[in-house]
């Protein structure tokens, strides 16, 4: 038996042992740092010359499921760092309900890169651009109409300020000084392309940002590699890095990052491996020798690098943005990035980790291998119903009232589809023109009178339709939400129906309202009162003379054999025949496709959706015509296959610039 004497003497070893432990681990700790060396121009890792090459990838666009399989296959490439946005309005979609779990879980996607061994650049915002929905800006911000975005607006900085003091308090723990692997916030994104040009706005930022993070962590700025931009984008006490593609002369890129930062290292925080795409335009690819040529010059030039993207992944649900003149981007953000969409390695992944190869050391061990695909093939979907026969299941509170037409944000409905309904106030035996004067339609409505279908309104496009009905008929119009703007001076994107419509002269008065919660209804499958009622009978008179039919939903179910190790794979679906809608598979929003506009044909179906276990339910929202009778005799056809498909494909030798292809407006406002 031990005295109480040799007890206490072991206990206080033990405590001495147990306090010179954590002493180590925190010295270890305090010994990390990241920053900069004006003197030697260059970044210190650890009090040692670092050089990053890195790689974008956006958590919020690659399925939980599949951030470990990306992660690994870009460090495998050679990389050392990744690059991740982080959108405001994923993690608030509403005022003060935040969401940072699951899919939104962006500290496990950076723990995940770091127990993988890969740094982390961190591009906080709070704007983002990304070619995401309002560039990352909460909707909700629109709420105040005449708010100024990405300025010192007191009703702006109030919003950032509280959002900031949520996000950032949660990456402090993860900047790479205090054990995690964040070697670099960016602070805001391009400001220098934004027409605001507010310095105030930027010193605001820098604040809250030392405030939250700390005076050690290295803040960063980018922005196109064009004097004007550094000079409205850049402030000091904010390293200035500059973005640009393949083909442009390199010597004068760094030469501009210089007159901003003339001392320090070199770094293009934006060379882009491929391109955006948008609905009725080709599939953007950039030739893999352009890339890899100016990669390796890059390099050679002792550059930090990071390729804009490394794997583009998906705009699921309705998280796409748009462009101006207004243009919205598809579902895939392919990229013609190294990795595809699907996460699959390609020509241009192996020919950049060649080059990498060249300067970098590469990690040992296998490179993980594309995911396979599996082509389940014919699935036939019957009609459920139209958007107007489930009204009681789409808008349950019923229709708001009001006299002039409503916003999506003045009816509190962000995303997907509200329906408008008012009254014809007259005959209209012969046609008569429906307008939106103001080019009011943001961004699609698609119209009916007593349930006929008369065609569709669109923003920039379409905005005056001639119709028929008799006066006292009910005038629908379904307004979709294509994505906002995402960049630019445009960026304050209100959708529904902005202004008036008229019908002839006259201002169309006395609208109902109805927000539309298309999601609570997929995962209710739609069980309102349904049927297909006096609309099935009038649409069947309508198509005689129309190419429409009425907006509607349509299910259908496939089996994948249990007991197979293998299955379920990944897949694509298509859609022959269809026009233009929503698909959903389990309940899970895979995206809008538009085969009728291209050129994305085909949508990844990622495998964690499917199951085994039970029938897989596919659910359509078709809003212009589906491949099959209304009679429904004749079944409608999707089809899963194993490859991607687009329509066309239009190939670049050096990516275009921003400057461009999205900025037309900046020196004609």
């Amino acid at each position: 038996m031990e005295t109480p004497g040799v007890l206490v003497r072991i206990l206080f070893l033990l405590l001495a042992q147990l306090l010179l432990a954590t002493a180590l681990g925190l010295r270890n700790v305090s010994q990390r740092t990241f920053e900069i060396n004006y003197n030697q121009n260059c970044f210190l890792k650890d009090g040692h010359p670092f050089r990053y090459i890195s790689g974008s990838i956006h958590y919020f666009r690659v399925p939980r499921f599949y951030w470990k399989d990306r992660l690994l296959k870009m460090k495998m490439a050679g990389l050392n760092t990744i690059h991740t946005y982080v959108p405001w309005n994923l993690h608030e979609p509403l005022p003060g309900k935040y969401q940072f779990s699951g899919e939104q879980d962006v500290e496990h996607f950076i723990r995940l890169a770091q127990e993988l061994g890969l740094l982390v650049i961190l591009r906080a915002g709070p704007y983002v651009c990304a070619e995401w929905d309002m560039g990352g800006l909460p909707a909700w911000l629109l709420e105040k109409e005449s708010i100024i975005l990405r300025s010192s607006d007191p009703d702006y900085l109030a919003a950032v300020d509280k959002w900031l003091g949520v996000l950032l308090p949660k990456m402090k723990p993860l900047l790479y000084q205090n054990g995690g692997p964040i070697i670099t916030v960016q602070v805001e994104n391009e400001y220098g392309s934004y027409f605001t040009c507010d310095y105030d706005y930027l010193r605001f930022l820098e604040k809250r940002f030392r405030y939250h993070l700390g005076d050690s962590v290295v803040l960063f700025t980018t922005d196109g590699a064009y004097e004007k931009f550094l000079q409205c984008g850049s402030l000091q006490g904010l390293f200035a890095t500059v973005d640009f593609g393949s083909g442009v002369n390199i010597t004068a890129a760094f030469l501009l990052q210089r007159k901003s930062e003339p001392k320090g290292p070199l770094v293009n925080s934006e060379f882009y491996t491929g391109w955006l795409d948008h609905w009725g335009q080709p599939h953007s690819t950039v030739k893999t020798e352009a890339v890899t040529s100016s990669l390796q010059n890059i390099l050679a030039w002792g550059a930090n690098v990071n390729l804009y993207m490394f794997v583009g992944g998906t705009n699921f649900a309705y998280w796409n943005g748009a462009n101006t003149p207004y243009a919205a981007q598809p579902t895939s953000y392919d990229y013609d990035a190294p990795l595809s969409e699907a996460g699959d390695l390609t020509e241009k992944y192996f020919a950049v980790r060649d080059v990498i190869q060249k300067f970098e050391k590469l990690p040992e061990g296998p490179i993980p291998p594309s995911t396979p695909k599996f082509a389940y093939g014919k699935v036939g979907l019957k009609k459920l119903n139209t958007v107007e026969e489930a009204l009681d299941i789409l808008c349950p509170s019923g229709p708001i009232k009001s006299l002039y037409p409503l916003t999506f944000v003045q009816v509190k409905q962000y995303f997907g589809f509200v329906l408008y309904r008012t009254t014809l106030p007259k005959d209209c035996s012969d046609p008569t023109p429906l307008s939106t004067p103001l080019n009011g339609v943001h961004d699609r409505a698609y119209v009916s009178v007593d349930q006929v279908p008369q065609g569709v309104l669109e923003r920039n496009n379409v905005v005056t339709l001639n119709i028929t009905g008799r006066a006292g008929a009910t005038l629908d119009l379904l307004v979709e939400n294509m994505g906002r703007v995402n960049y630019g001076r445009y960026n304050k994107d209100f959708k529904g129906l902005v202004s008036n419509l008229t019908l002839g002269p006259d201002i169309l008065t006395d609208w109902m309202i109805f927000p539309l919660k298309t999601e609570d209804a997929i995962h209710s499958h739609l069980q309102g009162r349904g049927g297909h009622g006096r609309g099935h009978h009038v649409e069947t008179l309508a198509r005689s003379s129309s190419n429409y039919t009425l907006p509607a939903f349509y299910v259908g179910n496939f089996s994948i054999p249990s007991g197979i190790p293998q299955l379920p794979q990944d897949t694509f679906i298509q859609f022959p025949g269809w026009t233009k809608g929503q698909v959903w598979i389990n309940g899970f929003n895979l995206g809008r496709y538009w085969p009728a506009r291209g050129p994305q044909m085909t949508l990844f179906v990622p495998q964690h959706i499917l199951m085994t276990s039970a029938p897989n339910t596919i659910t359509v929202l078709e809003l212009e015509h589906a491949p099959c009778g209304s009679d429904g005799l004749d079944p409608c056809l999707v089809e899963l296959v194993d490859k991607p498909v687009f329509s066309t494909t239009l190939t670049y030798d050096h990516p275009p610039t921003k400057l461009l292809t999205q900025d037309p407006w900046l020196d004609h406002m």
